[in-house]
């Protein structure tokens, strides 16, 4: 992998929310044109592009229709190719979302299969059932039934999906389907894109559909998670393709521990460049991540501590769009959002990876306001709430559930300025807008010398200038209760991060002393306690 990779900043976009041009109440993709002289200030090196592909937005594009078309409520392909140059022109680069475990049931490869092409039918997952039965007891993502009558029932055929019903899984098995994303992938590298964030890329080949063991959720998952073909096929891809361009992957790895992804972003083996694990994000859950318990920073600090230990390259973020605000889950928020936003922005950035942020995150974006699930778009959500009302889990806690962790939570519209409709759109929003937009936004931010973007270039422009934090070893120092303090170290020098998550003063910890080169206090000072949400960056003066 190039350098530049591993030390670039990477900010993502989902682009239903980002910024709507045409008034349809939907992003677009001239709205992220119109914004990249923000993203260039803010010191933006790479843009993540959820998908734009061409879609029946059953699971907001991924679910994928036509692999080479865009989304007409994104725009058109000159759209495109323009955001490519004009990002290029201010030294921005552009990875796309790359989704191969599945195609929406839209695609011409499915309904090539359903019309009887046995050629086509070869592409997905298509079984027999057992004695009038689905063909095993697996579990799916969306809290679903993954086995859907396929075609004609007097076949009693069904095909597999590990998320909608509208997104059956590919069957890579089959050498085709393996050709076509090889193409697949080679068309938006000929254009120009600096690689693929590859969509739940650890469960693309399943090594058996025998029944799975019952879980209370996943049943099944032994069969698909991290299996050696999926090892053989992304070897395979960096081979084929990847190796002929200047470009890099980054894989969604689900349900994976340090050994497994050390092993897919093991050189040795040339796969993936790099992955995004989730152990962290799950620190405030029981079980899965509807099941929410209060949050303990040790834990997280723990979690953080060994996978910065166990894997020579980590990808660092706290938010995507699958999950919750991050300044609403690990702060109280409140009278503390704006510095608990820039200290978790500080504990960031100075952990040893490539640093990876969400739209949002550099104003301190909280989760939505919905105030029913009548507000909510994500499919998830309602699926669960589905399951759970079947479980007998009445509604007021459903709700509850739905409310903390919906993925819509993240995928509210982009807060840039205090007029209605937040300067995302001059129409109604495709979702709900926070009504604190009016003091949350980017135009507000900006104006103040000590809000969350002015520290967020801060830190952003320290960890680039700085050999230490970009490469330099990573040793904890303490994580106690509520504060969390480790050392990066590189040719001589050591520098110290020090993060207080509670809402009063807590002691410095021993082992934390030289000069404050970053706080998130406008008003920084070596006092021995660490005020409420405080971060430090210390520099030892020899």
């Amino acid at each position: 992998m190039n350098e530049k990779y591993k030390s670039s900043t990477i900010y993502q976009i989902y682009p239903r929310s980002f910024c709507d041009t045409d008034g349809d109440g939907v992003g677009d993709i001239r709205g992220i044109i119109s914004k990249l002289d923000y993203l260039r200030d803010l010191g933006v090196d790479v843009i993540w592009l959820s998908p734009v592909y061409k879609s029946p937005n059953d699971d907001n594009g991924y679910d994928i229709s036509d692999y080479r078309d865009i989304q007409p409520e994104f725009g058109t392909m000159a759209d495109f190719d323009e955001l490519l140059s004009e990002a290029k022109s201010r030294g921005i680069s552009i990875i796309m979302d790359l989704v191969i475990n599945h195609t929406s049931d839209e695609h011409e490869w499915f309904r090539r299969a359903l019309a009887g092409e046995e050629k086509y039918k070869n592409y997905y997952v298509i079984k027999k059932g057992k004695n009038g039965k689905l063909p095993n007891n697996w579990g799916n993502f969306f809290a679903d039934c993954p086995w859907e009558p396929f075609g004609d029932p007097k076949n009693e055929e069904y095909y597999l999906h590990l998320f909608s019903k509208k997104q059956p899984d590919l069957n890579w098995y089959n050498p085709e389907v393996y050709r076509e994303i090889c193409d697949i992938m080679r068309f938006w590298l000929d254009k120009g894109v600096a690689g693929f964030r590859c969509d739940v890329i650890n469960i693309i080949h399943k090594k058996s559909f025998a029944d799975g063991k019952k879980r209370l959720a996943l049943t099944g998952k032994e069969h698909y998670i991290s299996t050696e073909g999926t090892h053989r096929i992304l070897s395979s891809l960096r081979r084929d393709v990847m190796s002929n361009y200047d470009a890099f992957t980054v894989g969604e790895t689900v349900m994976v521990d340090v050994d497994m992804a050390r092993d897919l972003c093991d050189v040795s083996r040339g796969e993936l460049d790099m992955v995004f694990a989730f152990e962290h994000m799950e620190c405030d859950q029981v079980g899965i991540k509807w099941f929410k318990t209060k949050f303990k920073p040790q834990r997280l600090m723990k979690i953080l501590t060994k996978w910065q230990t166990g894997l020579d390259w980590n990808t660092c973020y706290f938010e995507n769009h699958d999950q919750p605000r991050s300044v609403t889950r690990f702060t109280e928020g409140g009278k503390f959002r704006e510095i608990g936003a820039k200290m978790l922005l500080g504990l960031l950035f100075s952990l040893r990876g490539t640093t990876y942020v969400y739209e949002g995150q550099e104003i301190g974006m909280t989760n939505g306001a919905f105030d029913s699930l009548d507000e909510i778009v994500d499919i998830e959500s309602h699926n669960v709430d589905k399951m759970a009302k079947t479980l007998g889990i009445f509604n007021p806690l459903r709700w509850k559930m739905i409310k903390a962790t919906s993925r819509d939570n993240a995928r509210t519209p982009m807060q840039w300025n205090a007029e209605e409709g937040a300067g995302f759109t001059s129409g109604k929003p495709w979702l709900k807008i926070h009504p604190n937009y009016k003091e949350v936004n980017v135009e507000r931010d900006l104006k103040n010398p000590d809000g969350v973007i002015s520290f967020f270039k801060k830190i952003n422009s320290y960890k680039k200038s700085s050999e230490t934090l970009k490469n330099g070893s990573f040793a904890e120092i303490h994580a106690g209760k509520y504060v969390y303090a480790f050392a990066r170290e590189l040719d001589g020098e050591r520098l110290i991060a020090v993060c207080n998550f509670s809402t009063k003063n807590s002691k410095l910890p021993e082992g934390v002393f030289g000069e404050i080169v970053i706080s998130n206090y406008n008003e920084c000072d070596n006092a021995s306690a660490l005020r409420p949400y405080e971060y430090r960056l210390y520099k030892e003066v020899k």
